[in-house]
This record gives C-alpha cells, structure tokens and sequence, in this order.
C-alpha cells in the first residue's frame, strides 16, 4: 500500500488533474493539444536526447535486458493481432492496429516518472536503454505491418515498403531525439555546460507536461462496444508483457536488480497514447485504441502496484 501512495498516486494525481481541468472546462482542447505538441514534440525529445547521451553503452545497453522487454512487447502485440483477427474476426488492418496496442506500452511518459519515484534518478538508465530503441523499432513494425495489410495484392515494390516506413518513421520529433543522444553518446561529442544547463531546465518540464496534456487527452476516449476485445488488448499490455519480460529477465537470465526492474515496470505500463494515434493515422480500430488506453491506464493503478509490491 505505501508504494501505491508514495510511488503511483502522485503520477496518477497529474494525470487526473489534467483530466478534471479539461473536463471543467479551466482549460481548452486546443491547450491540451499545445500542452502535449510542447511536451511530445520539444520538451520529451530533449528528455530521451539528455538520457542516452549519457547513458553508459558498456554497462546499459544490456542485451538481456532488451531481450526480456521486447519479446514481452511482441508477444503482447501477437496475442492482441491474433485475438482480434482470429477470435474476433476483424478486418485485417482492423488487427494490425489492435495489435499495435499490445506492442506499444506507456514506457515513456508513465514508465520515467513512476521507476524514478520507485528507485530514483538513477535507476533511468536502464529505461533509457529501453526507450532508446522502443519508438523505433516498434514503430517500424507497426508501419511494416499495416502497409503490408493495406498494400496486399498491390503490388508494392520492397523498395516502396522500406522508403514508406523510413519516411513515417523519421518524421517522429522522439526518434529525432533519440537519434541525436546516440550520435552525441558514440561519437563523444563534447556538449558546452551552458547548452547541458538549458537541457536539463526543458527536461525538468517534460514528464510534469506531459502527463497533465495526457489527463486533458484521455477525457476524450469514450469507452464504447467492442468491451470484450478492449479487454482483451488490455490484458494483453498490462499482463502478459510485464509477466513475460519479468519470467525472461528473472528466470532465464538472472538480471541484476536494476534491469530486472526496469524491464518489468516498463512492460507494466498501460498502453500508450501513440497506440490511439497509430489507429488515428491509418483510420481504423479507432474505438478499441482509444478505450484500451483509457481502461488500460485506470487498471494500471493496481498492476503497476502490484508489479511494485513483487519486484525486490
């Protein structure tokens, strides 16, 4: 109980205020959007740049630790494509981006807040190494898959497909982020004191912002129809990828605590609001996204407490 309250709450308290300003009307739906463009767009790309720049490859960028994580997001994601596909009988894109719910986890603005509340500052690292990749990696696959789905008997040339991704891929403001922290990290790029100061000011306003323009956003996700396939998604990401990223990082490679802990929690996380907006993008499984994010991040209270209470 006292990680609910000490560790969880807090986090949850930001997003609610964010949800009770909107839904009072204190502030607009156009300041939530501006909230979250400052927060996705400026303020978490420099968070990410800030984290892997930093980030020690040696001893960080565990392969363990990435293995765990992400047969945990892809299995999520297989069991969500095939639920939909097979047990519920959706369209084919209609899966994919069901699917996606289950690949793509809130690692990013729950995951830092509520594993540095947990462990402290510096327990992110191993998040970073996580997130380095997750945007992506998972993006790629998402965007693979649905253009295959949508693209199947056209014809589309391989060389189209990858051009495609790349493109969609690239034009994401958080692997622009990411992609910078790599280049500085590997190349040893030496970053003046002052620039490293105005960094790290903008960062101390990302996760704050971004949780309240999460609140403000989630208002408007109705849950609507489908509740079965909803919560199938949801198990999905808030049980079977935490359990099996926890099983792998745990029992098949003994992790040290750190990583074991980061790879669970991350995997714990409730879907994340991209899983709304890669089915915004491409037009379909709009209503299952939207309320998996909304059901999913209200049951996550109690998972992610619950992972807290497990975990050593």
């Amino acid at each position: 109980m006292q990680a609910l309250i000490e560790v969880v709450l807090p986090v949850f308290l930001v997003i609610g205020y964010g949800y009770i300003a909107r839904k009072m009307g204190w502030v607009s739906d156009e300041l939530v959007d501006h909230v979250m463009k400052f927060a996705q767009n400026f303020a978490v790309p420099l968070l990410l740049f800030a984290g892997i720049a930093r980030m020690d490859l040696g001893e960080n960028f565990h392969p363990p630790l990435l293995i765990s994580f992400y047969t945990g997001a892809l299995s999520g994601g297989l069991m969500c494509f095939l639920g939909a596909r097979y047990l519920f009988k959706r369209e084919l894109t209609d899966s994919v981006a069901i699917g996606f719910i289950g690949l793509f986890s809130n690692s990013l603005l729950l995951g830092i807040p509520i594993t540095e509340r947990a462990y402290g500052t510096e327990a992110l690292s191993w998040n970073f190494a996580i997130i380095s990749i997750h945007s992506p990696l998972l993006y790629g696959i998402g965007i693979a898959a649905m253009e295959i789905a949508r693209t199947r008997g056209m014809g589309l040339s391989g060389f189209g497909l990858i051009r495609q991704i790349g493109r969609s891929v690239l034009r994401n403001p958080l692997i622009l982020g990411i992609a910078a922290g790599w280049i500085v990290n590997i190349a040893a790029i030496p970053i003046p004191a002052p620039a490293w100061d105005a960094v790290l000011m903008v960062n101390r306003a990302a996760i704050p912002a971004a949780l309240f323009g999460l609140g403000g956003v989630l208002l408007r996700y109705k849950p609507e129809g489908d509740i079965r396939i909803i919560l199938w998604a949801v198990a999905a990401s808030l049980i079977v990828h935490p359990a099996i990223a926890f099983g792998l990082a745990h029992f098949a490679f003994d992790l040290d605590i750190g990583p074991l802990r980061s790879a669970t929690l991350t995997a714990a996380m409730a879907p994340g609001v991209n899983a709304y907006l890669f089915a915004n993008l491409y037009g379909v499984g709009k209503r299952v996204a939207a309320s998996s994010v909304l059901i999913g991040t209200a049951g996550s209270i109690l998972t992610i407490w619950l992972w807290l209470s497990i975990l050593p």
